[in-house]
């Protein structure tokens, strides 16, 4: 038989995230623990969706008048209005100006491609600044986009905290003009957050050298538990009448993970370089995927213009909130009950769905291999993914691993 045309196509390796449920799928253990994926998990460990979502879909289900036709390749309108008033407050002055204009686009991964792509094509300086560390995807995201990437320091491996000088002294050497992705709250990997102040001499660095904010925004509400102040980052760039960019995702403070809903808004001078804008963002997203799914968006724009519904959801997402936070304790508790060495404190100090703990990869390996623990080798936890029952377990193995390797 003639070799195939694909024959010198060679094994891509496992993506390093999603690797890690592979392994642990093929773990026969029945004290096996993931702690990689990024997904909400009950106290029983099971995915979650969340009433409100069951509630609006009825809701969507039940109405005959409802169709399959395809969205304008900017999304779902009603969708597009309420995620720029989630995000920048619903008395934003940019958005009574007319000055932002927001598009649908695939949950925060293909809000980040589009924003990325948009900014390739039209904006002067071509490189954006990424915090180090930072989610996996970002890098290769912007890369593919066209863009050039380099990064910022953002995290200081002794304190297990913020490096807020590396962070200043990077941001104030960038070229004037270039674009610096900012993690709107709950930083991914490392659940390290710059205080309100600290944000505010980030905002006052970047404006004074024309530095353009790109927000990633995976977690509002999701981190404290307050829609608000999770977005007090954004709402601070687009009080000064400034511009910026934010990508948006429902994935986690809706539980939507599947269902691939997220937006793109552009904080723009004026209403007539908005609309511009937005006829560019229409080219950059008909040859990509030309239009974007239908279901997802109507079940959030649902929630959101419902204000029973909405309260509903402020609820069950503070109360995901709430068991992270009492799961970071739970687990500081545990090792100090321990006396496990070090200092442990970050775990409490950190925000969001991930710990970075400070374990290193030998480490890592040491508490898969012996204690059947799955987690990315940076030592990255996923804390949506630990329950009461699991704690005592984690707690063993951390103390295994940082008495015995080295």
């Amino acid at each position: 038989m003639a070799d195939s045309v694909f024959a010198n196509v060679v094994r891509a390796p496992e993506d390093p995230i999603l690797g890690v449920t592979v392994a642990y799928n093929k773990d026969q253990s029945p004290i096996k623990l993931n702690l990689g994926v990024g997904a909400y998990r009950t106290e029983e460990g099971k995915p979650l969706v969340l009433n409100v979502v069951r509630k609006a879909e009825q809701l969507l289900v039940n109405d005959p008048s409802r169709v399959k036709e395809y969205l304008p390749i900017t999304g779902l309108a009603d969708f597009n209005k309420l995620s720029a008033k989630l995000i920048l407050g619903a008395n934003s002055p940019a958005i009574q100006e007319n000055r932002v204009t927001t598009v649908q686009c695939l949950s925060g991964t293909g809000s980040l491609r589009v924003g990325g792509e948009f900014l390739a094509k039209h904006y002067h300086e071509k490189t954006i600044y990424i915090p180090l560390p930072t989610w996996g995807n970002h890098p290769k995201i912007f890369t593919l986009a066209g863009l050039s990437v380099k990064t910022y320091r953002y995290y200081d491996p002794n304190t297990r905290g913020l490096d807020f000088s590396g962070l200043l002294e990077d941001l104030g050497n960038a070229p004037p003009g270039a674009i610096v992705l900012l993690h709107a709250c709950a930083h991914n990997p490392t659940g390290v957050d710059p205080t309100s102040d600290q944000w505010e001499q980030i905002r006052q660095l970047m404006r004074s050298k024309g530095l353009l904010p790109f927000f990633d925004s995976a977690y509002q509400g999701f981190a404290s538990g307050n829609l608000d102040s999770d977005a007090g980052s954004v709402r601070m760039f687009v009080a000064d009448g400034g511009e910026c960019v934010a990508a948006q995702s429902y994935a986690k403070n809706m539980g939507l993970y599947g269902e691939r809903v997220g937006a793109l808004s552009i904080v723009c001078k004026s209403a007539d370089v908005a609309a511009r804008v937005e006829s560019q963002l229409k080219l950059v997203i008909r040859p990509m995927y030309s239009n974007p799914p239908l279901h997802g968006a109507s079940i959030v724009a649902s929630i959101l213009k419902d204000g029973d519904l909405y309260t509903e959801w402020t609820i069950e997402l503070k109360a995901m909130a709430d068991r992270i936070i009492s799961m970071r304790q739970q687990l500081f508790d545990a090792l100090q009950s321990k006396g496990t060495p070090g200092d442990w404190s970050h775990i409490v100090k950190q925000i969001g769905m991930f710990t970075f703990t400070g374990l290193n990869t030998n480490q890592v390996a040491f508490m898969t291999k012996e204690y059947h623990v799955y987690m990315t080798s940076d030592g990255r936890i996923s804390m949506a993914g630990l329950s009461l029952r699991t704690i005592p377990h984690l707690a063993d193995a951390i103390h295994a691993a940082v008495t015995n390797v080295v």
